[in-house]
């Protein structure tokens, strides 16, 4: 079992940036491919970042290419979602993930879930 809990969340308006950070235990963290989902009201859950579990392939969806980085740091057993001009439309809970294989990841499931922080970016 994997356990992740998510901090950083909260209200920013549109331009600024935030942070969010999961940390993870339980198991050996290196051997995971992390992501960050989220999903809107009335929407589906999407896929917004992945990084594989030796840090050498990153994916982005189209919406945040640009503007989001996630980034993982091994011995901390953390991955962050550094989120710069964010727009109202980022509005969601972001759901960090942990999956033993990226392709789980990219294909929009995961093994492991956190509880999610919510964010709001006000107009």
């Amino acid at each position: 079992q994997v356990q992740l809990v998510e901090s950083g969340g909260g209200l920013v308006q549109a331009g600024g940036s935030l942070s969010l950070s999961c940390v993870a235990s339980g198991r050996t963290f290196s051997n995971y491919a992390m992501a960050w989902f989220r999903q809107a009201p009335g929407k589906e859950r999407e896929l917004v970042a992945g990084i594989s579990w030796r840090v050498l392939t990153t994916y982005y969806s189209d919406s945040v290419k640009g503007r989001f980085t996630i980034s993982k740091d091994n011995p901390k057993n953390t991955v962050y979602l550094q989120m710069n001009s964010l727009k109202p439309e980022d509005t969601a809970v972001y759901y960090c993930a942990a999956s033993s294989r990226f392709s789980t990841i990219i294909a929009g499931e995961s093994d492991y879930w956190g509880q999610g922080t919510q964010v709001t970016v006000s107009s």
